[in-house]
Protein backbone atom coordinates (compact mmCIF):
# COMPACT_ATOMS: atom_id res chain seq x y z
CA UNK A 1 0.00 0.00 0.00
CA UNK A 2 1.20 3.50 -0.82
CA UNK A 3 1.47 6.28 1.74
CA UNK A 4 1.68 10.03 2.18
CA UNK A 5 3.70 11.97 4.75
CA UNK A 6 1.85 13.81 7.52
CA UNK A 7 3.86 15.59 10.21
CA UNK A 8 6.88 13.47 9.25
CA UNK A 9 4.94 10.22 9.69
CA UNK A 10 3.71 7.76 7.08
CA UNK A 11 -0.08 7.62 6.62
CA UNK A 12 -1.76 5.07 4.33
CA UNK A 13 -5.02 6.41 2.84
CA UNK A 14 -7.59 3.78 1.95
CA UNK A 15 -8.85 6.04 -0.84
CA UNK A 16 -8.81 9.50 -2.33
CA UNK A 17 -12.20 11.16 -2.76
CA UNK A 18 -12.24 13.79 -5.51
CA UNK A 19 -14.70 16.63 -6.02
CA UNK A 20 -15.29 17.51 -9.67
CA UNK A 21 -16.29 20.84 -11.20
CA UNK A 22 -15.96 22.84 -8.00
CA UNK A 23 -14.78 26.12 -9.55
CA UNK A 24 -16.97 28.09 -11.98
CA UNK A 25 -14.13 29.35 -14.20
CA UNK A 26 -12.71 25.82 -14.57
CA UNK A 27 -16.15 24.55 -15.66
CA UNK A 28 -16.24 27.29 -18.29
CA UNK A 29 -12.70 26.72 -19.58
CA UNK A 30 -13.54 23.06 -20.37
CA UNK A 31 -17.02 23.90 -21.70
CA UNK A 32 -18.64 21.59 -19.16
CA UNK A 33 -22.19 21.87 -17.85
CA UNK A 34 -22.72 23.37 -14.40
CA UNK A 35 -23.53 20.39 -12.14
CA UNK A 36 -26.89 20.17 -10.38
CA UNK A 37 -25.22 18.46 -7.43
CA UNK A 38 -21.72 17.66 -6.20
CA UNK A 39 -19.66 15.44 -8.51
CA UNK A 40 -17.77 12.83 -6.49
CA UNK A 41 -15.38 10.16 -7.74
CA UNK A 42 -12.59 8.09 -6.20
CA UNK A 43 -8.95 7.34 -6.87
CA UNK A 44 -7.50 4.19 -5.30
CA UNK A 45 -4.49 3.96 -3.01
CA UNK A 46 -2.45 2.75 -6.01
CA UNK A 47 -2.84 6.21 -7.63
CA UNK A 48 -0.70 7.88 -4.94
CA UNK A 49 2.74 9.19 -5.88
CA UNK A 50 5.25 11.76 -4.72
CA UNK A 51 6.75 11.94 -8.23
CA UNK A 52 5.27 13.53 -11.35
CA UNK A 53 5.59 11.42 -14.47
CA UNK A 54 4.92 12.23 -18.11
CA UNK A 55 2.09 9.85 -19.03
CA UNK A 56 0.68 10.67 -22.49
CA UNK A 57 0.51 13.84 -24.64
CA UNK A 58 -3.13 14.40 -23.63
CA UNK A 59 -2.59 13.98 -19.88
CA UNK A 60 -3.70 17.11 -18.02
CA UNK A 61 -2.55 18.46 -14.63
CA UNK A 62 -5.05 19.83 -12.10
CA UNK A 63 -3.71 21.49 -8.94
CA UNK A 64 -5.89 21.12 -5.84
CA UNK A 65 -6.15 21.94 -2.15
CA UNK A 66 -6.25 18.58 -0.38
CA UNK A 67 -7.64 17.64 3.02
CA UNK A 68 -6.47 14.77 5.23
CA UNK A 69 -9.36 13.35 7.25
CA UNK A 70 -9.52 12.10 10.83
CA UNK A 71 -12.75 11.47 12.78
CA UNK A 72 -14.72 12.90 9.85
CA UNK A 73 -12.94 16.23 10.21
CA UNK A 74 -10.06 17.98 8.45
CA UNK A 75 -6.84 17.12 10.24
CA UNK A 76 -4.23 18.10 7.66
CA UNK A 77 -3.66 20.18 4.53
CA UNK A 78 -1.59 19.36 1.45
CA UNK A 79 -1.13 20.22 -2.21
CA UNK A 80 -2.20 17.69 -4.81
CA UNK A 81 -2.08 17.18 -8.55
CA UNK A 82 -4.97 15.25 -10.09
CA UNK A 83 -3.74 13.87 -13.43
CA UNK A 84 -6.35 13.23 -16.10
CA UNK A 85 -6.12 11.47 -19.45
CA UNK A 86 -8.26 14.06 -21.20
CA UNK A 87 -9.03 12.19 -24.44
CA UNK A 88 -10.22 9.13 -22.56
CA UNK A 89 -12.28 11.20 -20.14
CA UNK A 90 -14.01 13.02 -23.01
CA UNK A 91 -14.93 9.68 -24.61
CA UNK A 92 -16.25 8.36 -21.29
CA UNK A 93 -18.32 11.50 -20.70
CA UNK A 94 -19.92 11.32 -24.16
CA UNK A 95 -20.97 7.72 -23.51
CA UNK A 96 -22.08 8.37 -19.94
CA UNK A 97 -19.47 5.94 -18.61
CA UNK A 98 -17.38 6.13 -15.39
CA UNK A 99 -14.12 8.08 -15.42
CA UNK A 100 -11.77 5.57 -13.74
CA UNK A 101 -9.74 4.84 -16.89
CA UNK A 102 -9.01 8.57 -17.19
CA UNK A 103 -8.65 9.45 -13.50
CA UNK A 104 -7.69 6.42 -11.38
CA UNK A 105 -4.58 5.10 -13.13
CA UNK A 106 -1.31 4.49 -11.27
CA UNK A 107 0.59 7.65 -10.24
CA UNK A 108 -2.36 9.91 -11.06
CA UNK A 109 -2.56 11.52 -7.59
CA UNK A 110 0.63 13.39 -6.71
CA UNK A 111 0.86 14.81 -3.21
CA UNK A 112 3.08 17.11 -1.21
CA UNK A 113 3.68 16.38 2.44
CA UNK A 114 0.66 17.16 4.61
CA UNK A 115 0.77 19.41 7.69
CA UNK A 116 -1.58 19.66 10.64
CA UNK A 117 -4.21 22.33 10.18
CA UNK A 118 -6.12 24.19 12.89
CA UNK A 119 -6.46 27.59 11.22
CA UNK A 120 -9.32 29.47 9.56
CA UNK A 121 -10.24 27.29 6.60
CA UNK A 122 -11.91 30.25 4.87
CA UNK A 123 -8.45 31.83 4.49
CA UNK A 124 -6.94 29.02 2.40
CA UNK A 125 -5.27 29.84 -0.91
CA UNK A 126 -3.55 27.74 -3.60
CA UNK A 127 -0.87 28.66 -6.13
CA UNK A 128 0.66 26.48 -8.82
CA UNK A 129 3.73 27.65 -10.74
CA UNK A 130 5.06 25.83 -13.80
CA UNK A 131 8.49 26.86 -15.06
CA UNK A 132 8.31 29.90 -12.73
CA UNK A 133 5.00 31.13 -14.17
CA UNK A 134 1.82 31.30 -12.08
CA UNK A 135 -0.62 28.93 -13.79
CA UNK A 136 -3.35 28.24 -11.23
CA UNK A 137 -4.71 30.26 -8.32
CA UNK A 138 -7.58 29.41 -5.99
CA UNK A 139 -9.14 30.58 -2.74
CA UNK A 140 -11.78 29.15 -0.43
CA UNK A 141 -14.25 31.77 -1.65
CA UNK A 142 -14.02 30.50 -5.24
CA UNK A 143 -15.13 26.97 -4.29
CA UNK A 144 -18.73 26.17 -5.19
CA UNK A 145 -18.89 23.53 -2.46
CA UNK A 146 -17.03 24.27 0.77
CA UNK A 147 -15.12 21.62 2.76
CA UNK A 148 -17.90 21.08 5.34
CA UNK A 149 -20.37 20.43 2.52
CA UNK A 150 -17.92 18.01 0.88
CA UNK A 151 -17.60 15.91 4.02
CA UNK A 152 -21.36 15.86 4.63
CA UNK A 153 -22.13 14.86 1.04
CA UNK A 154 -19.48 12.13 0.89
CA UNK A 155 -20.56 10.64 4.23
CA UNK A 156 -24.20 10.59 3.11
CA UNK A 157 -23.31 7.49 1.06
CA UNK A 158 -19.71 6.45 1.81
CA UNK A 159 -17.54 6.22 4.92
CA UNK A 160 -14.48 8.42 5.26
CA UNK A 161 -11.78 6.48 7.07
CA UNK A 162 -9.02 8.11 9.09
CA UNK A 163 -6.20 8.94 6.69
CA UNK A 164 -8.40 9.34 3.63
CA UNK A 165 -7.81 12.37 1.42
CA UNK A 166 -10.32 14.73 -0.17
CA UNK A 167 -9.15 16.50 -3.32
CA UNK A 168 -11.35 19.59 -3.35
CA UNK A 169 -11.43 20.41 -7.07
CA UNK A 170 -9.28 22.42 -9.44
CA UNK A 171 -9.42 26.10 -10.48
CA UNK A 172 -8.99 27.34 -14.03
CA UNK A 173 -5.61 27.04 -15.70
CA UNK A 174 -5.36 23.29 -16.26
CA UNK A 175 -3.34 22.02 -19.20
CA UNK A 176 -0.86 19.52 -20.57
CA UNK A 177 2.78 19.26 -19.56
CA UNK A 178 6.12 17.93 -20.81
CA UNK A 179 9.16 16.05 -19.55
CA UNK A 180 11.45 18.44 -17.69
CA UNK A 181 8.74 20.93 -16.70
CA UNK A 182 9.16 22.19 -13.14
CA UNK A 183 6.09 22.44 -10.90
CA UNK A 184 5.88 24.30 -7.58
CA UNK A 185 2.69 23.98 -5.54
CA UNK A 186 1.91 26.18 -2.53
CA UNK A 187 -0.88 26.34 0.04
CA UNK A 188 -1.34 29.46 2.19
CA UNK A 189 -3.56 30.40 5.11
CA UNK A 190 -3.92 34.13 5.79
CA UNK A 191 -0.80 34.67 3.65
CA UNK A 192 1.22 32.27 5.81
CA UNK A 193 2.86 29.55 3.72
CA UNK A 194 1.70 26.16 5.02
CA UNK A 195 2.92 23.82 2.30
CA UNK A 196 5.39 24.10 -0.55
CA UNK A 197 6.41 21.23 -2.81
CA UNK A 198 8.21 20.98 -6.12
CA UNK A 199 8.33 18.34 -8.84
CA UNK A 200 10.29 17.98 -12.05
CA UNK A 201 8.43 15.97 -14.66
CA UNK A 202 10.09 12.58 -15.18
CA UNK A 203 9.86 10.26 -18.14
CA UNK A 204 7.17 7.66 -17.43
Amino acid sequence: MKYIIFNNQKITPSKIVCIGRNYVEHIRELNNEMPDSMIVFNKPNSAISDKLYYITPDTRFEGEICFLIKDSKINGIGFGLDLTKADIQNKMKKKGLPWERAKAFDNSAIFSEFVEFKGDISELKLELFINNKLIQFATYDLMIYKPKEMIEEIESFMSLNDGDIIMSGTPKGVGNYDIGDEFIGKIYCEDKLLVKSSWKVLEG
